[in-house]
């Protein structure tokens, strides 16, 4: 009689310990807006989604998806499998690239790429953000599109008004030796429109790229609430 050969189960691969270095990256702007961030390999899906709001700047107000080997993970008001997959055991080589989209309406398209799989630093928390480049964009302002279009402000008429206005508020007071000027009620009225009108041009802009701000978000566990913040 034949002996039967006994199989034994599949096991879910082991938690290595090692951190993932990945670089995040818009789709669809110049200059390039970017992040580099290392994460536990043990974390899931969703927690990378988390970091990577962080990191980015996002707000976690929208829907997300992951698109990894023609399947997605995301939000489940989508039907996307759950991203609850850990990263380990999505096996991933280095150089692997995937997708990631914030916003479903009109959304932001990221590439994400394991640059490295790394041992973990002592005494360094994680998830860590290592590196960076350009503001994030401001949330609902039409992607990529609208905010090339925002991001011209600085160049548009209004802008080279109020540039001439505080020009000649200045030359008054210092070139002129007038600083008198500034106490007049209608020069300061004028001179704070001009100002505001430039913070809000600066907003249209985005969230300035801050390494530090971000970590210590990150060690704050701000990327534990964006994670759940749209489920």
């Amino acid at each position: 009689m034949p002996r039967r050969t006994v199989r034994s189960p599949v096991s879910e691969p082991e938690e290595s310990g090692a951190i993932l270095q990945f670089k995040v990256w818009l789709l669809g702007l110049s200059p390039m807006v970017w992040r580099r961030v290392h994460v536990p390999a043990a974390f899931t899906l969703r927690q990378l989604h988390g970091v990577i709001q962080v990191a980015m700047g996002w707000e976690g107000i929208h829907l997300f998806q992951f698109h990894l080997r023609a399947i997605r993970y995301g939000s489940r008001e989508i039907s996307a499998r759950s991203p609850e997959v850990t990263l380990e055991s999505l096996r991933l080589r280095r150089g692997a690239r995937f997708a990631y989209e914030y916003d479903l309406n009109i959304p932001w398209r990221h590439e994400i790429r394991l640059e490295e799989r790394l041992e973990p630093v002592s005494k360094r928390a994680y998830p860590f953000c290592a590196d960076g480049h350009e503001a994030c964009p401001p949330e609902d302002c039409g992607g990529p599109p609208g905010y090339l279009a925002r991001r011209g402000a600085w160049c548009s008429s209004e802008a080279l008004d109020d540039l001439g206005v505080i020009a000649e508020i200045v030359n008054q007071a210092v070139i002129e030796g007038r600083p008198e000027v500034l106490d007049d009620a209608d020069t300061r009225s004028q001179l704070e429109e001009v100002l505001e009108r430039a913070k809000q041009r600066e907003l249209r802009n985005g969230r300035p790229f801050c390494r530090r701000t971000v970590n210590a978000s990150l060690q704050q566990g701000q990327h534990l609430v964006l994670m759940h913040q749209q489920c």
